[in-house]
């Protein structure tokens, strides 16, 4: 290469000769000239040499930042796939424990699924009051990157709220009841995000039961404490308990149970049969399922159900 540089650079001096004038010229300059010629194009083909590997480095970068993007991405699905094979399977202190390796992740839709992973184990019958308070911390405060990650989450917001809610039960009534128009506003982000969403649907379902049905001594401490405190009715639950089933018919044995437990509120016992036993009859695939079925079976013998 450098030869072919210099043989350029002789045929620039002398253009009137053809290539043996050139190469003759070549060959008289002086010693001098020549060192010099060869420092400067020396230059010249290490700089040509460098550049070349700066710019196969510059794409090699590219394609491997590329990549490692795809790889990543990748990754995450995976994570995912595998996090919501293990909660509809019930695992939930196997779910707990493998998300607990990404919990100091950036991706929001790790975070809010280790927060609700978080939230399950609280909820799990052999875990001591003191492991529950944690975990609901623990929930609340992943949820909350969550949702610093990525406002337009809707799942984050609905996990947010849930978590909220169970931490209003540790900070008292002023606290909790203070809480309810926020876990309501974000259940209607999550709504308004994903309108397929039956769980958040029926989520507002039951705020609105539990303001219906709230006792009077803490209705009376609520109108203490706030000059309009939250407040709804057992038609405004049954709506929305009602618009999730619209969406996901059977998607949950706890909206069966809570769409008999209504109708039994609005005097309608034998529409409330229908749901009870189909809340009874519900897969139990979890510590909740079990609850709801046991319940539902309770309720039905009290009202003279024999079936």
């Amino acid at each position: 290469m450098f030869r072919r540089v210099v043989h350029r650079f002789a045929s620039s001096l002398h253009p009137q000769h053809g290539a043996s004038s050139a190469r003759t010229a070549a060959s008289n300059i002086p010693v001098v000239l020549s060192a010099k010629v060869c420092q400067r194009y020396t230059l010249l083909e290490r700089g040509l040499v460098l550049s070349s590997l700066s710019y196969v480095a510059f794409e090699s970068y590219r394609w491997i930042s590329k990549r490692v993007t795809v790889h990543a991405s990748i990754k995450v699905d995976d994570i995912v796939e595998q996090a919501d094979y293990l909660h509809g399977s019930g695992e939930t202190e196997k779910l707990y424990e493998f998300l607990s390796q990404y919990k100091n992740s950036e991706d929001d839709e790790l975070l809010w699924r280790f927060a609700r992973a978080a939230r399950d184990m609280s909820q799990l019958s052999k875990i001591t009051p003191d492991e529950k308070k944690r975990l609901i911390y623990e929930s609340f405060e992943y949820v909350k990157k969550a949702l610093e990650k990525n406002e337009s989450n809707s799942a984050a917001h609905k996990w947010y709220a849930i978590c909220l809610s169970d931490v209003g039960d540790y900070e008292g009534i002023k606290v909790k009841v203070g809480n309810a128009y926020i876990i309501r506003e974000h259940f209607q982000r999550a709504i308004e995000l994903n309108p397929k969403d039956a769980t958040a649907i029926h989520l507002i379902g039951l705020w609105c039961y539990s303001f219906a049905d709230l006792p009077w001594y803490q209705t009376k401490i609520a109108s203490a404490l706030f000059a309009t405190p939250p407040s709804s009715t057992f038609e405004e639950a049954l709506i929305y308990f009602e618009m999730a089933e619209e969406v996901d018919p059977h998607f949950y044995s706890k909206n069966l149970l809570y769409l008999g437990k209504t109708y039994l509120k609005l005097k309608n016992k034998e529409v409330a049969l229908v749901w009870l036993s189909k809340a009874k009859n519900y897969p139990t695939r979890s510590e909740e399922d079990q609850e709801v079925h046991k319940e539902a079976v309770s309720m039905l013998k009290s009202l003279g159900d024999k079936s």
